[in-house]
């Protein structure tokens, strides 16, 4: 679709109001590392609990998606083999000969997160607790999320072409809200999966392998990777973290080096934010008249 003068000063209008008048979030200066919330919550993961029955995988379907999976597939049963627009929390097998461990994949909901630091529109933010949630209705479909999260977790629903979202675990937001925990570890039969406030799982994750030294990786997965995640890992010694699916990280922020040099070079990196969100009104707007005329029916070649 042509972008007409009208359709640039709308566009300008919007992301200049939005950035004043709706909080549209500007790469801050570079600085020391981010810390968690004081009101952080998160999970810890212990693989050498989990016996693979992937409760947490349909509990955590179940909370989320309304309508059931297998009747939309046409299926028996929910069977996910990856992360996907379905599927926000997976259980995984590595095996190589006799040496074999599970592993519980879904966001990590870092403590300066990737995703919400590619996203310059404010889709994706840290909210509550910590969590790092989505807002639909600020997104615009440019998927650099997807590209800039380490862990590969944000997916998007490409069966949707003209309402797109991405798909991630937001912690059960609504859960929390309503007092409750997060499905998965609400059903964990072994306690593999535990959720508490993030201060409180890092003491337990360190006085676990303190009691056992044998039974685990001298490693808290998590603690500092990335500049530090919510969502912390233990693990048995026969298997690494990386084999594991988690990637070997520094701990230093993926957002921090590009906000240094943002700052370095636009002083808060205000002059592209702002031709980001011309862009971005743009496209949403295409996208919002793109999903009236798919609910009306209109054949694509008329949009």
């Amino acid at each position: 679709m042509e972008l007409d003068r009208r359709s640039l000063l709308t566009g300008v209008a919007a992301a200049t109001g939005a950035a004043a008048a709706t909080g549209l979030p500007l790469p801050a200066a570079a600085s020391e590392r981010a810390e968690a919330p004081p009101d952080a919550v998160g999970m810890l993961y212990d693989n050498t609990r989990c016996i693979g029955c992937k409760t947490c995988v349909v509990a955590c379907h179940e909370a989320n998606f309304p309508n059931p999976w297998e009747e939309e597939q046409g299926r028996l049963h929910f069977d996910p083999v990856d992360l996907d627009d379905r599927c926000r929390n997976i259980i995984k097998l590595f095996r190589d000969g006799d040496r074999w461990a599970y592993v519980k994949r879904q966001c990590m909901h870092c403590i300066d997160p990737a995703c919400a630091g590619a996203c310059m529109i404010g889709a994706l933010q840290k909210r509550e607790h910590g969590a790092v949630t989505y807002d639909a209705s600020r997104c615009i479909g440019c998927r650099y999320c997807e590209v800039a999260c380490p862990f590969n977790i944000p997916r998007f629903e490409w069966n949707k072409p003209a309402s797109s979202r991405i798909v991630k675990c937001e912690l059960c937001k609504d859960r929390l809200a309503e007092g409750k925990i997060p499905a998965c570890c609400e059903v964990c039969p072994t306690s593999a999966v535990i959720y508490g406030r993030y201060p409180d799982l890092l003491a337990e994750a360190h006085r676990r392998i303190a009691a056992e030294p044998d039974r685990y990786q001298d490693h808290v997965y998590g603690e500092h990777e990335a500049g530090g995640t919510q969502v912390l890992y233990l693990a048995g010694p026969e298997v690494s973290f990386a084999e594991l699916g988690l990637p070997a990280l520094s701990d230093r922020a993926v957002p921090d080096r590009p906000r240094s040099i943002q700052h370095g070079l636009y002083q808060g990196f205000v002059a592209p934010a702002v031709l980001y969100g011309v862009l971005g009104a743009v496209i949403w707007r295409n996208r919002r008249k793109a999903e009236v005329s798919e609910a009306a029916g209109e054949p694509e070649e008329t949009r």
